[in-house]
């Protein structure tokens, strides 16, 4: 598959696994998970027929690791970044001591007075290094990277999980815990 096709088709699942389930007609069960035979069918019916093989070479090939396949190869997910209420069942987790979170200049005055809010999504994404971190900041204008005291929060009480794809997640990071990256 040609790297055009693969954008296209990762895309159009991030948007309908994560963000409008429904419009394919679509329900996600528990841990996000849809039928992998079910959703071939609502994308053929809606004008994106992909095969099987091209599903899953969207999942080995995406470089963010979007999406899973369960253990019985019958089911999908996105890994996170969900704008829909989902159960991703994921366990809470020890998290490193310092996470990271990108962003663009334009959001750091917000930020460091708010801290970070999940916003519409479920969960607020962390990373677990700094230049990811300036990767995900890049797609937002002049990327500014925070760092968070992840020990400290967990200290705290405030629950972490990590998805499948090694995004970490957590419901917000108020502002006490969060320090411009060295290097912003």
């Amino acid at each position: 598959m040609d790297r055009k096709r693969l954008i296209q088709l990762s895309k159009y699942l991030a948007k309908h696994l994560r963000h409008r389930p429904e419009r394919l007609g679509l329900t996600l069960a528990p841990g996000g998970w849809v039928s992998i035979d079910t959703l071939l069918e609502a994308c053929q019916r809606h004008g994106m027929a992909l095969t099987r093989a091209e599903l899953e070479a969207v999942v080995a090939q995406n470089d963010k690791r979007r999406f899973s396949f369960d253990a019985s190869g019958t089911r999908i997910r996105a890994s996170q970044g969900h704008s829909v209420a989902v159960d991703l069942q994921l366990e809470p987790q020890r998290p490193p001591p310092v996470l990271y979170h990108g962003t663009g200049q334009q959001s750091v005055d917000a930020i460091q007075h708010m801290g970070l809010l999940k916003m519409q999504r479920q969960h607020v994404h962390l990373s677990a290094d700094s230049q990811t971190a300036e990767k995900v900041g890049r797609r937002h204008g002049n990327p500014v990277v925070f760092a968070v005291d992840a020990a400290r929060m967990h200290a705290d009480g405030h629950t972490f999980y990590c998805s499948d794809n090694g995004v970490w997640l957590v419901e917000r990071v108020p502002p006490m815990y969060l320090s411009l990256a060295e290097g912003t």
